[in-house]
This record gives C-alpha cells, structure tokens and sequence, in this order.
C-alpha cells in the first residue's frame, strides 16, 4: 500500500469490554452486537489473567508513544485518546489499517512496560481492534471530534 488512507482506529485494554458486554460490542465482520448477559459472563469466566486498567499517567505514557510513532513513521496523528479501557485514534498512513493498529499497540506495550507504573499483565490489549476508513473530510472531523470531546462529554473510560 502506498497511497496514504485515514483511519479511525480503537482497541480495548485486557478484559473490559468482553463479547456480549451490556455496552454493546462489535464482532468481526458482523459490526455492532447486542448485548448478551451470558456471552459476556462466560467470557469473564475465562479470563486468565486480571482485567487491565489504565492510570492517568500510563494513559499519558500511551497518547505519546502514538504521537512520536507517528513521527517517526511520517504518519499524519490527527487524535489520540487513551482512556482507562481503550485507545481510540484517527490517523493517516500509508499501511493497512491492521499494520497500523498493531504498530501503535505494540510500542504502547512497550511504553507500558517501561513506564513510570509498569503494567506486568501478559495481556495488555484485547485482540485486534476496531478499524474504519474514514472517506471524507466530514467523517475526519466528526471523528476528531469524538476522540477529543465527545469521550470526555459521555464519561467513556475516563
């Protein structure tokens, strides 16, 4: 892929927001799901490690290891927001949406693992995320939007 492409992009810290939570959810290729009380307790049962929460500082740890990744890679960072339970960012990039995500969950792994408040869990991050092709300047803003107010205006993961 060469041609640079915007994303809005999401994922979830380790066990809290499982399949069938009564938030609702997404699956894979299926978009948004009910919820479904039995699904999200069978999944709680299975956990094999503690849910992982992030601290305000370790949510500032993740927001700039975003910001530099994209730096470095030349990638236009228009938001980054990590909350307690989720990271959520609108990007630019030259890379599949799936490389791009795993990129900036791996370096704020590492950023995690490094930090002021190291995170021991194995598990920081749910598998693999949310990622949408934002095709309009419109759909940017509102989502810039969304990342950079609208979070805080819901109380989501703060």
């Amino acid at each position: 892929m060469n041609d640079p492409v915007t994303y809005f992009i999401t994922w979830t810290t380790y066990g809290t927001w499982l399949p069938g939570d009564a938030r609702g959810w997404r699956k894979t290729g299926k978009g948004n799901q009910p919820p479904q009380p039995k699904l999200e307790q069978w999944c709680r049962d299975r956990l094999s490690e503690n849910p992982v929460t992030l601290t305000e500082s370790q949510r500032a740890e993740v927001e700039a290891v975003c910001r530099e990744h994209a730096r470095i890679r030349s990638w236009v960072l228009h938001a980054v927001s990590a909350r307690s339970n989720h990271v959520h960012l609108a990007v630019t990039a030259d890379k599949t949406p799936a490389v791009v995500r795993d990129q900036f969950k791996a370096n704020a792994t590492r950023a995690l693992r490094q930090g002021t408040d190291p995170i021991s869990n194995e598990r920081v991050w749910t598998r693999g995320g949310d990622c949408e092709i934002l095709d309009s300047d419109e759909e940017l803003e509102n989502v810039v939007l969304y990342i950079t107010e609208a979070q805080d205006r819901m109380d989501r993961g703060k």
